[in-house]
């Protein structure tokens, strides 16, 4: 069951308290934060929409609901219920055993939802004989994963898994990003060169998956002025669940990442939050007072919204 909802900046402050010791450790992109209640996924939308994924969505829904209600009396509460509407094909979620159980070589990135931080994006190899260790490690429900679960196995898989990793600062990000190219673009490109790195290594493999952020064609036409590009690529929606080498490279640039951030909040004297919310606003604030507004081109990614919320805030 999926629920969605649209509420208040005053419900979603509410909600971002309520939540904060219960969020994944990766946010979908445009997201404030995913969490897990129970048997109800959580995810709050920058947008202020709502959406109640599980078995007690319905239950979850109605609380915030109700929370809104008291909130904004006089406002009515937009919502929509997945059973109301007609079923659809569920292929999204099909695992394809054929591919699960294949020798693969799977990328996947992190990073591009967070306003602080590199993006890092890795490819890696698994062979059949590695899934069931994986599996019994906690691979297989990698999104479960806490980022202290994953700081403890990630060191355990890059000793036995073939692994290529690359790491984009926030400087050269900010380089690269313009009306030409714009975030996809540069995702494309590294996973292009990740997978290479790897494919080049001469490791026997069935098949090259990706976490697919973009259609096929518009992917390959982000390649088009590139030399040398990786072909007949498998792409799929929710990959990390369907294949343990796009599990294996999520974690791994997920571990990357979380050292890399660190060192970023070091390097300035600060706590650096993940992700794009308000919060995100505050500390950048901070920062631009310390140092300059020039900084946030070191340590963020100035075509997010938060740089303009800055220098409102700036000018308040």
């Amino acid at each position: 069951m999926t629920i969605t909802m649209k509420i208040s900046n005053e419900t979603k402050e509410k909600m971002i308290e309520y939540f904060e010791d219960k969020k994944r450790s990766k946010t979908p992109a445009y997201a404030v934060f995913q969490a897990d209640e129970a048997d109800t996924v959580v995810t709050l939308y920058e947008s202020g929409k709502v959406v109640f994924q599980g078995k007690s969505a319905d239950i979850d829904a109605n609380i915030w609901k109700e929370m809104e209600q008291h909130l904004n009396p006089h406002q009515k509460v937009e919502m929509s219920n997945s059973e109301d509407k007609p079923k659809k094909d569920k292929l999204d979620n099909v695992i394809d055993r054929k591919i699960y159980f294949s020798n693969s070589i799977g990328s996947d990135e992190v990073g591009t939802g967070d306003y602080f931080g590199p993006i890092v994006v890795t490819s890696a190899y698994v062979a059949k004989d590695q899934i069931h260790w994986l599996e019994e490690l906690g691979v297989k429900d990698s999104k479960k994963l806490s980022d202290d679960q994953i700081i403890k196995i990630v060191p355990e898989i890059i000793k036995r898994i073939p692994y290529n990793s690359i790491i984009l600062s926030n400087k050269e990000y900010n380089e690269k990003y313009s009306t030409d190219i714009n975030m996809n673009k540069i995702k494309t490109i590294l996973h292009n060169k990740v997978l290479l790195n790897l494919k080049n290594k001469g490791y026997e493999y069935d098949y090259i998956v990706v976490d697919q952020f973009a259609k096929p064609n518009v992917y390959y036409n982000y390649l088009k002025d590139s030399y040398n590009v990786v072909r007949n690529i498998t792409f799929m929606t929710k990959a990390e669940d369907k294949c343990l080498s796009v599990a294996c490279a999520s974690l791994i640039s997920r571990y990357i990442f979380l050292q890399e951030f660190d060192k970023l909040g070091e390097s300035i004297d600060a706590f650096l939050p993940k992700g794009a919310s308000d919060k995100v606003d505050e500390v950048g604030l901070n920062i631009v007072k310390k140092y300059g507004f020039d900084k946030l081109k070191d340590i963020a990614k100035i075509n997010f919204k938060n740089t303009n919320k800055i220098k409102e805030k700036m000018n308040q």
